[in-house]
């Protein structure tokens, strides 16, 4: 049973929770605030613990009020009205400057709690009282320079009185214990805000490689001096004991154009004095403007993460590779412990009917993104991103959970930029109380023009459906789903190929691998046990091989050139380095694979067809070749040669019917270990071997 206590759940109704609503039904309530006095009569319906009191004009939200019911005294606290209109209407404020801003003579604080009866900073070993807006934003300027120095708020709010870090803040002490005021200036590399972004203006130009900080340099055979850190990403030429590249200047080689980071924001699980105790991918979100400590070399100086997160950035961008963060405004790590929650209970996440916590995300909470203020935070939190870090894109993570009119301002702001930013995320449909129309869904894509979503379509007809261990697709199942495969290359975009996936095809992010599940190589010792290594290296490689030369933007988790494999581990979000770090060794061992995988994307740059832009384009350019199934093949009509793929995904030899007579030369093959000018076919048909991926070009000259 709760405390004796009356909610404010709709502009004019309470809702009182008491042992002793019998004895009070012939009493007379009343409202008390401030002076004022306002009586109410009993609602309609009441139970026996809990009584609704309507009242004839809105209540005092944000005030010291009693209500008194015969001879009882209820406090009264903001319940669900603050998920009502009339809240959002009367106290999100959007135009507000929130967090702690710095100049060197003073620093302005700023929070948003309408609910709270007080709010006061403190910092410095001093307390600070704070004016309350009309709108419930509480501020105060305190002078001096106060760059490095800890800060929380102390909120009155609900009967008590609590401590609760910036939701706004840019960085935090170890283990986010307090907020730390910044000056950001002191945190820039060299030339940071200056330097030049890599060239990138076309979306289907992209190139996605997905890595983990921690994961790409650990391992003791990286050759990286700062394992694990920001900085070890920094580092130039590090090699394996045998002389072969890693880090930052493997991936450069490798030729992708954009590396996308699991989340760097400050994150749970893993304590930041001491992080190789505890492992954790980083959707556990504490801090969303703050850099993860566990990343930074010196934890206990709150510049250095910002610093050398910034360094990492700039050292990609001077190395060819655009960043794009993978972030998670889907939910908080525990909402009960989140500064959102101590702040205004009830209003940043999502409820059910019955008052409990929406949990579409299956982590415990959902943040309501369709709320003005949530997605103001959101939309700042871009936009800090942005502008401070010089990123260009961003990855959300669950983003079916989000809402349309959110991913819309998110690519408006975007728009505004000078360089091209990259938006993706995942379009799944989840149950939050969240109504359908309104969800960040792949079936939406008409109405996000600008944001790509993951193609499970594309991973599930390749490889199985996700959930079934022994499913299989077209890769590893011999030709299975072969009618699937028009749309696939076509970036499931084409309506006359069937139900089209979304709109253009730069929405079509294509992968058969990522962070989550098993790795592909890991999948085929499940899906394929009869097929012995070498065979499973060879599907393998069909499957990345039709994800880099589909329409659309290829995918590719970090590893995955080299069979990566997280020994048989479905979900290693907190499984350790032993299980996630990036084997450097078996980059040594896998060389062969990586110059064919490396040779696709040389061929995907090389030849614009592999990259349209326009669904009519590709009805134009991209033909489907008649040849005997379960053997695939595609022809793409370039301004001065035809290029034409096949795929073999079964044991057997088959006759190669080509598209036309001629020279066609042979610019790759997954059984030819190097292409020489003496590769090529003359005449219109050859043989494809099994499990073989050949790429044939024609020129018309």
């Amino acid at each position: 049973m709760e405390k004796s206590v009356a909610w404010i759940d709709d502009v004019t109704r309470l809702t009182v929770n008491t042992d002793n609503v019998e004895t009070l039904l012939d009493k007379t309530p009343t409202l008390m605030w401030e002076g004022n006095k306002l009586r109410g009569h009993l609602g309609d319906t009441h139970l026996s613990h809990t009584a609704s009191i309507l009242f004839p004009e809105p209540l005092p939200v944000g005030k010291e009020a009693t209500l008194v019911w015969g001879n009882e005294h209820f406090p009264v606290y903001a319940g669900s009205v603050v998920r009502t209109g009339w809240f959002e209407e009367h106290f999100a404020v959007e135009n507000a400057t929130l967090g702690a801003i710095y100049q060197k003579h003073e620093t302005t604080f700023s929070v948003w709690a309408p609910t709270a009866l007080n709010v006061k900073l403190y910092l410095n070993n001093n307390y600070f009282e704070m004016k309350k807006s009309k709108k419930g934003v509480w501020t105060t300027t305190v002078k001096g320079d106060l760059n490095k120095l800890p800060y929380h708020y102390e909120v009155a709010i609900n009967g008590s009185l609590i401590k609760v870090n910036d939701p706004y803040a840019k960085s935090l002490t170890a283990n986010s214990k307090e907020s730390v005021v910044v000056n950001l200036s002191k945190t820039n590399p060299e030339q940071f805000l200056k330097h030049s972004h890599p060239p990138f203006s076309k979306v289907t130009d992209a190139i996605i490689y997905e890595l983990h900080v921690r994961d790409a340099t650990i391992d003791g055979n990286s050759g990286v001096r700062a394992k694990g850190k920001f900085k070890g990403l920094t580092e130039e030429h590090t090699v394996t004991k045998d002389n072969s590249l890693t880090g930052l200047s493997y991936i450069k080689e490798l030729g992708c154009t954009h590396v996308q980071l699991l989340p760097i924001n400050d994150f749970a699980r893993v304590d930041e004095n001491n992080p190789d105790g505890q492992y954790n991918w980083g959707y556990d979100p504490l801090y969303f403007q703050a850099p993860e400590g566990s990343y930074a070399t010196d934890v206990e100086n709150p510049l250095t993460r910002i610093k050398e997160c910034k360094e990492m950035i700039q050292a990609f961008h001077q190395n060819g590779l655009n960043v794009i963060l993978d972030v998670v405004y889907n939910h908080v790590y525990l909402k009960e412990d989140s500064p959102f929650h101590k702040l205004v209970p009830g209003y940043y996440f999502r409820y059910h009917g019955d008052g409990t916590t929406g949990n579409g995300t299956g982590v415990g909470n959902d943040l309501a993104t369709e709320r003005k203020m949530v997605r103001k935070f959101i939309v700042d939190s871009i936009r800090y991103w942005l502008d401070e870090y010089q990123v260009n894109g961003f990855r959300f993570d669950l983003m079916g959970a989000m809402d349309v009119e959110t991913m819309r301002q998110v690519r408006e702001l975007c728009n505004e930029y000078d360089r091209t930013i990259l938006l993706l995320g995942e379009g799944w449909e989840l149950d939050t109380p969240l109504p359908s129309d309104q969800k960040a869904t792949m079936d939406k894509s008409w109405q996000l023009p600008g944001v790509g979503f993951f193609n499970d379509f594309f991973r599930d007809s390749l490889k199985g459906q996700l959930f079934f261990l022994h499913d299989t697709g077209y890769a590893n199942g011999h030709g299975r789903f072969i009618e699937r495969l028009p749309q696939l290359v076509s970036g499931s975009c084409r309506d006359d190929f069937g139900d089209c996936k979304v709109n253009e095809p730069s929405q079509s992010v294509n992968y058969v691998e990522c962070h989550d599940n098993h790795t592909l190589w890991d999948r085929l010792q499940n899906t394929n046990e009869s097929e012995i290594e070498e065979e499973k290296k060879k599907i393998h490689q069909l499957a990345t091989g039709l994800t880099i030369l589909s329409q659309g933007i290829p995918f590719l988790h970090a590893g995955q050139e080299w069979f990566r494999t997280k020994k048989g581990d479905e979900n290693s979000y907190i499984s350790g380095d032993e299980i996630n770090k990036l084997d450097w060794t078996q980059r040594e061992r896998e060389k062969a694979n990586i110059r064919f995988i490396k040779s696709l994307i040389e061929i995907r740059h090389s030849y614009p067809v592999f990259r349209l832009e326009d669904k009519k384009d590709i009805k134009q350019r991209l033909h489907i070749l008649s040849s005997p199934a379960p053997i695939f093949g595609y022809l793409l009509l370039g301004d001065s040669e035809d290029i034409a793929v096949f795929i073999n995904p079964t044991k057997k030899r088959f006759p190669l019917y080509l598209p036309s007579p001629g020279r066609w030369d042979k610019l790759i093959s997954n059984h030819v270990a190097t292409v020489s000018s003496s590769s090529f076919i003359i005449g219109d048909h050859s043989e494809i071997e099994p499990y073989e991926l050949v790429v044939l070009k024609k020129s018309r000259t």
